[in-house]
């Protein structure tokens, strides 16, 4: 059997709303920590029953460094983002010696998809929003007539 040729991708992508005010921490060294939690849903329709559902994820997001300092001070309960991140699984041992595993949400970026309010001073949605200080404004939008497809 021949040997696979795979690539490395672990990425996320998550649009939700925050189950809880963010927690933030510091490590031995120094280094700002947020913890928090986001509600993910999605709704899919029952083929036998034409009866539409809807299911809810609960899923754990760390953010490190600046990232996380500013989640803390802009997040709260009820807040929507967008998550971009990779997966990342911890394991400890409690107290009584039980050995347990969490998969989580390392962001690499977070955007902050509530509008403010206009007494915030920002004089653009994407000043005090997106904590991603690279990130492309899109003012150079074309008409769809204009864009090249490859096929």
């Amino acid at each position: 059997m021949n040997p696979l040729r795979l690539g490395n991708l672990n990425s996320v992508y998550l649009i939700g709303r925050l189950v809880a005010d963010p927690e933030l921490r510091y490590t031995q060294k120094g280094t700002p920590v947020c913890d928090f939690r986001i509600a993910c849903s999605r709704r899919y329709k029952i083929r036998e029953t034409g009866e539409w559902q809807e299911e809810t994820l609960f899923i754990n997001i760390v953010a490190w460094q600046r990232q996380a300092e500013t989640a803390n001070d802009y997040l709260k309960k009820g807040s929507a983002v967008l998550i971009d991140g990779n997966l990342r699984s911890r394991q400890w041992e409690t107290n009584k010696g039980e050995k347990r595993t969490a998969i989580e949400v390392v962001a690499r970026r977070i955007q902050f998809l509530d509008l403010l309010p206009k007494d915030t001073g920002a004089t653009d949605a994407t000043d005090a929003t997106d904590t991603d200080v690279s990130m492309d404004t899109g003012n150079d939008t074309k008409d769809v007539g204009d864009i090249d497809t490859p096929f």
